[in-house]
């Protein structure tokens, strides 16, 4: 089942702050029509890769691995600035195509080869490197559910998520790990230092959550340790391929990671996660 929440959240792109609308998706594992063909690892790939997707590699795409469509078409799951595609290769030609296929009823297929090459080990990847930073914790340690979350200091939609999670860790079903960033302006890496440096993180978030409509915690110049700690937070973000605050990650029923854009409502935070 997939999900799809009408909402806003902040946008960064070259350094400049925007506002944009966008579905977030909290994806649950979906069963494509044409499971049956199936995905390789990249690792597992022994035969030269045909020419044209040699050469979208050579212009700075990433390979991840060739998979069977219908028709004798060949796919190959690709990925340029973390963003992934298919690319199909028909028997008879050294041409490829980008994009989705569709079947004769206007569905899209090969999108579960795509998540398994893909966007499955690059969510992984990025789970991983949240639990090997510093991230600031609310709520029980023994939570059933736990959410990473990227947050911007200066991003409304942030302290709306911040606001709607409250009802779900005071039940005690969420543990909400915060991953402080610093992109949408100076401000917010001050904003970020600020927070860090404290002697409580965790207070002062919620000190500057309940009075971010008055401008929140007092912005101070970073350390070095925050500046260093502020850049790789960024760029874990970078190759997550998150373009926008708040990001949040969890782990469905099945175990793998979901990726959840912007900020749910209390109520759709409990479908997402089923809890009730």
């Amino acid at each position: 089942m997939r999900y799809i929440l009408p909402i806003t959240y902040c946008l960064t792109a070259a350094g400049l702050l925007g506002l944009i609308t966008l579905p977030a998706l909290a994806q649950e594992a979906s069963t494509d029509t044409n499971e049956s063909h199936q995905a390789s690892s990249a690792t597992n790939t022994e035969s030269p890769l045909p020419k044209s997707i040699t050469a979208l590699v050579d212009q700075g795409f990433t390979f991840h691995g060739s998979f069977e469509a219908p028709d004798g078409l060949q796919g190959y799951a690709l990925s340029y600035d973390n963003e992934p595609m298919a690319a199909y290769i028909s028997s008879s030609s050294d041409y490829a195509v980008i994009g989705t296929l569709i079947d004769p009823q206007g569905n899209a297929v090969m999108e579960s080869q795509l998540q398994a090459l893909v966007l499955d080990p690059m969510l992984e990847a990025t789970w991983s490197a949240f639990e090997n930073t510093r991230f600031i914790s609310e709520g029980n340690d023994d939570a059933s559910h736990i959410v990473y979350t990227l947050t911007d200091p200066n991003c409304p939609y942030c302290n709306a998520l911040w606001k709607n999670s409250r009802p779900l860790i005071e039940q005690g079903v969420l543990q909400l790990r915060h991953v402080l960033v610093g992109v949408l302006s100076e401000d917010s890496l001050r904003k970020a230092a600020a927070i860090l440096e404290s002697d409580n993180p965790a207070s002062a978030l919620e000190t500057h959550e309940l009075e971010f409509r008055n401008g929140g915690i007092r912005p101070v110049e970073p350390s070095e340790e925050s500046q260093a700690l502020l850049r790789n937070h960024a760029q874990i973000m970078r190759e997550a391929g998150a373009t926008g605050t708040p990001t949040s990650y969890y782990r469905d029923e099945a175990g793998k990671v979901q990726r959840i854009n912007g900020a749910v409502s209390t109520d759709q935070f409990r479908e997402i996660l089923g809890v009730e």
